[in-house]
C-alpha cells in the first residue's frame, strides 16, 4: 500500500509489540530528523486549529464547561501520544463519547463524570495488560455500524436547541420524550440563533471544496462570531447565546463569564462539584452506581481508538500496537480527570487530519496539546464570544460524518438479513435506550448468527468404498464418514447427528476423517465421545484419522487414549486407512 505523501519511508520501522511509548520507540529507531521535526510541528499546528472548537463544543454537548474539553485535548492527547501505539493518532473528546457522557453529567455532576472517566481509564489499562486490544477487533462491523449512527442520531437531536434557538424548559433523559419536548418547543425557536447556526452550517459544507489548508470548523466559527456580532450592534432583540452568557467560573472567590485564561489546574475528581453544585461524597456507592457509565466509557473508548487507529495504518502504511494503545488510552483517562479533563479516545477526523499534514510521529499530537494549551492562555477570553448556535451547527455537521449514509443505506440494502437486523437493531437500541444496550446485544445477536452459520457449514459426509484419496476400495464392513467444519458447541450435534451403523449389520469399522475440523471445543468433545461410546455398544470399533493439531491437544488433554479393539486415535490419515483395513471382517484382531 502507497505511504500518504508527507510520510516518509524511512519511518516505516516495526513497532516492539506490547512496549509502553512502542510507536515513540519505533521512531526513535528511525532516521528522525529535522525536516521530520518540521512537519509534526505545522501538523500540530493544524490539528490544533481544528481541535480548539472541537473541543470546546464536545465539550458542552456532554454537559461540562468548554473548557474541560480544551483540558482534554491538552493532557490525553499529549500523554497518548507519547506511550500509545500508534505513530499518528490525536487523542481527544470525540461526539461518540457524547451520548454516554451526557446522563453522567447530568446525574453525578462534574465530578461524577471525572470519576467515571478515571475509572474507565483503569479499565482500559487492564484491557491492553492483559492482551484484550485484539479482541476488540472482533466486535462485529454491523454492531460498530448501528450504535455509530444511533449515537450520531441523538447528538444531532441534543444540538437542535442552541441551533433553532429553543426554550426547552426540561429535556427529559429518553430519547423519544426528548423528542415530544423539542416539538413542544417549536414555538419559541428564535429567527437570531437559527440564521446564526445556518450561516455556520452553510461554511462547514461549502469551505472545504475552496480550500483544505486552513480547517473548516474554525474558519466556520469566525464566521458565525462575527454575523453573530454583527446581529448584536443591529438591535438587542438580536443577540444569540455565547460561551460567556452561558458559562462562568470561579477564581480566588471572584465568579466571572467565559473560559478562564488559565492551564489545567490540579483537582481531585471526588472533590469536584455533583449535580447539585456540593462536592461528591467518595464512597463504594457512588463507585458502583457509576460502574455501568465507567465501563460503557471503556468498551466505547477502546473500540473508537483501535479502529481509528486501523484507518491511520491505513493511511501511512504503518502498524499499530493495539495493546499499547489501549494502554496509553486509560493512563490518559486515569491522569485528565486530576487536571479538569474528561473522557478521551483516538479521534478518526483529528487523526486523519493530522496523516494529511504530514505528520511523522507521535510528536505531532503532542504539538497539538502545546498549541491547544498556548490558545487556553492567550486567547481564552476572545473564545468566549463564541455563539452557541455556531457551536451547535459544527457538532450536528460532526454527527452527519460520524455515519457514511451512503454506505449505511448500501448494506441495509445489500447486506445478508441477518447483518442488517443486528445493525438496525443496534441502532434503534441506542437510541431509544443507550450504547451499553445496543452493544451487548448485537454481539449476543452476533455471536448467534456465527454460530448458525457455522452449524450450516459443519455437516457429515459418507464416503463410499471408492474415493479418490484411497488406492484401494475399502474393505466390506469399513465405513469412512467425513467430518467438515469446526466442532464446537453451536455445530458438534448436527455434524455428528447423521453418523449411524443401524441399519449396517455388517459395519464393524467406523473410520472418522476429521482432517477438515480445525477447532474441537468442550461441546463438541462431549458430542464425540458420545458418539464412540454409542458405536461401540454396537460392537462397531472406531479410528479416527488425520486429526488436527487443535483438537488433538483437545483430546490429549481430556485424557483420550487409544484403547485396544474399540478406539484409536491418528494423526495420520494413511495410516488410519491401514489399519480400517486391517480390521476388515474374517479376521481377528483384537
Amino acid at each position: 500500500m502507497p505511504l500518504t505523501p508527507g510520510i516518509d519511508p524511512r519511518d516505516a520501522a516495526p513497532i516492539s509489540p506490547g512496549r509502553p511509548a512502542a510507536a515513540l520507540r519505533a521512531v526513535i529507531r528511525t532516521q528522525y530528523d529535522t525536516a521530520s521535526f518540521r512537519a509534526d510541528i505545522m501538523a500540530g499546528l493544524v490539528v490544533g486549529l481544528l481541535a480548539l472548537p472541537l473541543s470546546m463544543a464536545l465539550a458542552i454537548a456532554s454537559g461540562v464547561a468548554p473548557q474541560h474539553g480544551l483540558y482534554t485535548a491538552i493532557v490525553a492527547g499529549a500523554l497518548t501520544a507519547v506511550l500509545g501505539g500508534s505513530r499518528v493518532q490525536v487523542t481527544g473528546p470525540t461526539a461518540a463519547f457524547v451520548a454516554v457522557l451526557v446522563p453522567v453529567s447530568a446525574h453525578f455532576g462534574l465530578g461524577g463524570l471525572l470519576l467515571a472517566t478515571m475509572m474507565a481509564g483503569v479499565l482500559l489499562v487492564i484491557l491492553g495488560v492483559s492482551g484484550m486490544g485484539r479482541l476488540v477487533e472482533f466486535v462485529p462491523f454491523p454492531v460498530t455500524t448501528g450504535f455509530t449512527a444511533g449515537i450520531a442520531l441523538v447528538i444531532a437531536t441534543l444540538q437542535l436547541p442552541d441551533f433553532l434557538g429553543l426554550t426547552v424548559t426540561h429535556m427529559p433523559e429518553q430519547y423519544l420524550s426528548k423528542l415530544g419536548a423539542l416539538l413542544a418547543a417549536l414555538p419559541t425557536m428564535r429567527p437570531a440563533e437559527l440564521a446564526v447556526g445556518t450561516v455556520t452550517l452553510a461554511v462547514l459544507i461549502v469551505w472545504p471544496r475552496w480550500s483544505r489548508r486552513i480547517p473548516a470548523p474554525l474558519v466556520a466559527i469566525i464566521v458565525g462570531g462575527a454575523f453573530a456580532y454583527g446581529l448584536a450592534l443591529a438591535g438587542s432583540n438580536l443577540e444569540v447565546p455565547t460561551i460567556n452568557s452561558r458559562f462562568t467560573y470561579e477564581v480566588h472567590g471572584v465568579t466571572r463569564a467565559g473560559i478562564p485564561r488559565m492551564p489545567p489546574q490540579p483537582v481531585l475528581p471526588w472533590r469536584m462539584p455533583g449535580p447539585d453544585g456540593e462536592p461528591l461524597v467518595l464512597g463504594f456507592a457512588l463507585i458502583r452506581a457509576l460502574a455501568p457509565a465507567a465501563f460503557a466509557i471503556a468498551m466505547l473508548g477502546a473500540i473508537e481508538s483501535l479502529l481509528s487507529a486501523v484507518v491511520a495504518d491505513g493511511m501511512t502504511g504503518h502498524k499499530h500496537d493495539s495493546d499499547a494503545e489501549l494502554v496509553a488510552q486509560g493512563i490518559g483517562n486515569m491522569v485528565a480527570p486530576f487536571l479538569g479533563g474528561f473522557a478521551a479516545t483516538g479521534a478518526l477526523a483529528r487523526t486523519a487530519a493530522n496523516v494529511r499534514a504530514g505528520a511523522r510521529s507521535p510528536l505531532a499530537a503532542v504539538f497539538h496539546s502545546i498549541f491547544l494549551l498556548v490558545a487556553v492562555v492567550l486567547v481564552a477570553p476572545l473564545l468566549g464570544h463564541l455563539p452557541m448556535a455556531s457551536l451547535a451547527a459544527l457538532l450536528l455537521v460532526v454527527a452527519w460524518n460520524m455515519v457514511e449514509w451512503r454506505h449505511f443505506g448500501y448494506t441495509v440494502r445489500r447486506a445478508p438479513r441477518s447483518d442488517v437486523a443486528v445493525l438496525l437493531a443496534c441502532f434503534g437500541l441506542t437510541v431509544v435506550f443507550d450504547m451499553v444496550v445496543a452493544v451487548t446485544a448485537g454481539v449476543v445477536m452476533s455471536s448467534l448468527l456465527f454460530m448458525r452459520r457455522m452449524a450450516e457449514v459443519s455437516g457429515t459426509r459418507l464416503i463410499g468404498p471408492e474415493h479418490p484419496e484411497l488406492d484401494v476400495p475399502l474393505p466390506r464392513g469399513v465405513l469412512l464418514y467425513e467430518i467438515a467444519g469446526p466442532l464446537f458447541f453451536g455445530a458438534a450435534q448436527k455434524a455428528l447427528a447423521a453418523i449411524t451403523v443401524m441399519e449396517r449389520r455388517e459395519v464393524r469399522t467406523v473410520v472418522l476423517d476429521l482432517r477438515s475440523v480445525p477447532a474441537l471445543d468442550a461441546t463438541g468433545l462431549v458430542a464425540l465421545e458420545s458418539l464412540v461410546k454409542r458405536l461401540n455398544a454396537q460392537g462397531v470399533k472406531v479410528i479416527l484419522a488425520g486429526v488436527p493439531p487443535q483438537p488433538m491437544r483437545v483430546l490429549a488433554r481430556a485424557g483420550w487414549r487409544n484403547r485396544r479393539g474399540i478406539l484409536r486415535i491418528f494423526r495420520s490419515f494413511e495410516r488410519a486407512i491401514a489399519l480400517a483395513r486391517h480390521y476388515a471382517p474374517g479376521t481377528d484382531h483384537r
